[in-house]
């Protein structure tokens, strides 16, 4: 495997190798053994070290800099192995067979192509509106054309006395942690498939719909910068990867062997990344059985937040402020006394070097070195300059280190993307997290109900006013 790119899979090897050599090899005991519920943990503001779930998608490890897919450490799986096959073991929870993973590609070939749902979102200004938003309008229009489910097709059984629409509220609210499963639920929804609808289609609570949202939010994203570059829509190629024609669908042109690998690296890197806010958000809709394209879409629209998704437009548009790499301590002064955010740096969760930023660091640098860039060396030659400032004060300081964001939007654009489109892509790739991390939810499923404390004055009068 990767034959035709083995300086890519060594620069993978030796930045695996560094990062090993800087951590221990131990997990985190409260975080790593199953939850006996109900659990006490401390909480802080945004839900903060609050314990909703048991899971086997993915385990993020901040204070040692770990990022481990269903076993599998994120350096391996980026030096050994492809984005399929890293969707693949998110959704299955083991690495495909051979004829596994030679089903799963034909599959996910035959749903790039989406021509209905392309001609739809075709009819929309998609020219001017925000990518994150017509990526998520695509989503919608997916599932449109992929599913068979219509308030007008549904059958509801005779319900018993519904005490309230959520079904969860009342066992929630019981002394002292609420009851082990829902007292008040409604039967299964009966879904009929109407005859004139082709076998094909299959209900959205399927993983095969998981399939359809991989594959064609690749197409999606690729039909979005063409028509933003005044052109219309490419077909995706057989003989590409999924990275390949991610790739090849939004610049026009075919990739070479190593932009073709490290875009595959990039997907990889971003597919999981724990219980973050877009996977969250995901969750929680799907936690009200609401079918797994608009949980999507949820995860779509937190996505778009300059704090998460957005952070590496941003950490581009920072680079070309500072001016080059001699602006950088004078400019990084200046930062600081202002205390601004310094773009790319820092993390909710990492208290060291974000193993995403190890692996992409060495790639950009190949890939901005080899092109010979004349945008994209001056920006990866201020990143350099700007880290080791960084490093040397917040690292020191506070553990403030790299984070995915700073490399990937150099990777991104030294390919030829525009800056509005590096969260589409990053969104992309973390359909596969979100979908798995949605179809382990479901299977013990327990409507998401947190609840507020009220601070707010009690016995007011309309009169008073």
């Amino acid at each position: 495997m990767h034959e035709d790119t083995k300086e890519i899979t060594e620069l993978i090897l030796e930045a695996a190798d560094k990062a090993r050599k800087e951590t221990s090899a131990e997990p985190e005991p409260t975080l790593t053994r199953p939850v006996d519920w109900p659990t006490q943990c401390t909480v802080g503001p945004g839900l903060e070290g609050a314990i909703a779930c048991e899971t086997k998608v993915g385990y993020v490890n901040g204070t040692r800099g770990w990022l481990i897919y269903s076993g599998y450490d994120i350096f391996d799986l980026c030096a050994h192995s492809t984005f399929e096959e890293v969707s693949f073991l998110l959704l299955h929870g083991r690495l495909p067979t051979d004829s596994q993973l030679k089903t799963f590609k034909k599959k996910l070939a035959r749903y790039r192509h989406i021509p209905e749902t392309k001609r739809l979102l075709l009819g929309f200004p998609v020219e001017e509106m925000n990518t994150m938003a017509a990526l998520r309008l695509g989503i919608n229009l997916m599932r449109q054309t992929q599913t068979y489910r219509d308030r007008k097709e549904v059958s509801f059984p005779d319900i018993p006395e519904p005490i309230s629409s959520d079904e969860d509220s009342i066992p929630m609210e019981t002394v002292p942690m609420g009851e082990d499963r829902a007292i008040y639920e409604f039967p299964r929804r009966v879904y009929k498939r109407p005859e004139e609808v082709s076998s094909d289609l299959l209900g959205s609570e399927e993983v095969e719909s998981c399939y359809h949202l991989v594959a064609g939010s690749a197409s999606i994203a690729g039909t979005i910068a063409r028509v933003r570059q005044g052109h219309w829509p490419l077909e995706p190629e057989p003989e590409l990867s999924h990275a390949g024609n991610l790739l090849y669908m939004m610049t026009g042109r075919k990739p070479t062997a190593e932009e073709e690998r490290i875009m595959d690296v990039a997907l990889i890197l971003h597919a999981d990344h724990g219980m973050n806010a877009s996977a969250f958000a995901a969750m929680v809709v799907a936690s009200t059985l609401s079918d797994i394209y608009f949980s999507v879409g949820a995860g779509v629209a937190a996505l778009n937040g300059p704090l998460h998704g957005g952070a590496n437009e941003r950490a581009l548009y920072m680079l070309e402020e500072i001016g080059g790499p001699r602006n950088v301590k004078a400019w990084y002064k200046k930062a600081r006394a202002q205390k601004r955010k310094i773009m790319g740096f820092g993390h909710r969760v990492y208290r060291a070097y974000d193993p995403r930023a190890r692996v992409l660091a060495p790639l950009a640098e190949h890939l901005v070195g080899k092109n010979k860039n004349k945008k994209a060396w001056p920006l990866f030659r201020t990143v350099q300059v700007l880290e080791n400032e960084v490093i040397s004060t917040l690292g020191k300081e506070k553990g403030v280190f790299p984070n995915v964001d700073l490399y990937s939007g150099i990777v991104y654009s030294a390919m030829g993307i525009p800056p509005e489109l590096f969260t589409p892509i990053f969104a992309v790739s973390r359909v596969s997290g979100w979908t798995a991390r949605i179809l382990e939810y479901l299977k013990n499923n327990r409507i998401f109900r947190p609840r507020a404390v009220y601070v707010g004055p009690f016995d007011r009068k309309l009169a008073e006013r």
